[in-house]
C-alpha cells in the first residue's frame, strides 16, 4: 500500500512517498526549500503548486512542536486543550492534538498552527497528525527493555536534543533542549544521567540523529560512561530502503521502516 508522509519541522519541510511493492524505488524523499520570510503554512501552499508527489487523498503528517506527556489513566479528552495551554501559554493560535502511546501508557499532547492545519485539510480528505517523536519513542521503547541495563536515549534533530528513558513500560524521563553545540549537548546528557542516578559502570546511553561533532561528543561521553553508543540506522534497520536516502531524519526513517 502506498503511503504519503509530510514532515513539518520547526523550520523545515519534507515529503516522502513509500510503496513497498515498488522494487526499483520503494521510497521517494523530497526535502523542500523553506522560504524564511513567510509562514510555514504559506510555504506548504507553495509546495502544493510545485511538488508533484503531493497528489494523494490520504496523508500522515509528522509535526514537531512542544509536547506534553500525560499518563493514560489521567487523560481526560475534554481537559486536554486547557491542560496543554496552561503548560504552553504561547500556543493560543494553535490547534491542540493528541496521540495515544499505548506501549508507554501515555498520551502525547501537541499543537499545530491552525492555518497550517487548514492548508492540510483543504488538500487532503484524510489527515493523520503524528507528533514527530512518536515513532522514535515507539521503537526505542521496545529497544529499552532488551538486556538488563537501564538505558538513556538522546535524539538530535532540528537543532534540538530530546532526552528520554523508560521504566516499567512507562516514561521515566523526557525533556527537550535547544542546542547545536557539542559542549551543551554533553552537559545536558550527563546532567540527566546524574539526575536519574544511572550508573556509569553499568547502565547505557544511546544517541542518534544529527549529532554535533559526533566523534568528539562520543569520545567525551566515554570519559564518563563505560557504555555509550551511537545508533547507526543502517545497522539498526538492516539496511532498509529508508536508511539509504541521504538526509532523511531518523524519525522519518523509523516511521517508514517500523511504523508509529
Amino acid at each position: 500500500m502506498m503511503t504519503q508522509t509530510i514532515r513539518i519541522g520547526r523550520k523545515s519541510l519534507s515529503f516522502a512517498v513509500s510503496d513497498p511493492t515498488d522494487t526499483t524505488e520503494p521510497i521517494i524523499y523530497e526535502p523542500y526549500v523553506v522560504k524564511s520570510g513567510i509562514s510555514m503554512a504559506a510555504n506548504l501552499r507553495e509546495a502544493f503548486k510545485t511538488t508533484d508527489i503531493l497528489r494523494k487523498q490520504k496523508v500522515q503528517v509528522m509535526v514537531d512542536s512542544k509536547v506534553l506527556l500525560v499518563p493514560v489513566e489521567r487523560f481526560v479528552e475534554s481537559q486536554a486543550e486547557d491542560l496543554y495551554r496552561h503548560s504552553f501559554p504561547k500556543r493560543e493560535m494553535d490547534s491542540i492534538e493528541y496521540n495515544v502511546l499505548p506501549d508507554a501508557n501515555a498520551v502525547a499532547l501537541f499543537s499545530i498552527n491552525k492555518d497550517l492545519k487548514m492548508v492540510l485539510t483543504d488538500h487532503f480528505q484524510n489527515v493523520n497528525l503524528i507528533h514527530l517523536m512518536g515513532p522514535v519513542w515507539h521503537y526505542l521503547h521496545k529497544r529499552s527493555f532488551t538486556g538488563h541495563r537501564n538505558k538513556l536515549f538522546g535524539y538530535f534533530h532540528d537543532k534540538q536534543l530530546e532526552i528520554f528513558s523508560f521504566q516499567q513500560y512507562r516514561f521515566k524521563f523526557f525533556n527537550s533542549f535547544d542546542t547545536t553545540d557539542m559542549h551543551d549537548a554533553l552537559y545536558f546528557l550527563l546532567y540527566v544521567w546524574k539526575q536519574l542516578n544511572l550508573q556509569p559502570e553499568h547502565d547505557e546511553m544511546h544517541i542518534v540523529g544529527d549529532i554535533p561533532e559526533q566523534d568528539v561528543l562520543f569520545e567525551e561521553l566515554h570519559n564518563y560512561l563505560k557504555n555509550a553508543y551511537i545508533i547507526d540506522p543502517a545497522i539498526e534497520f538492516n539496511k532498509a530502503p529508508a536508511t539509504k536516502i541521504k538526509g532523511m531524519p531518523f524519525d522519518l526513517m523509523t516511521l517508514l521502516t517500523k511504523g508509529r
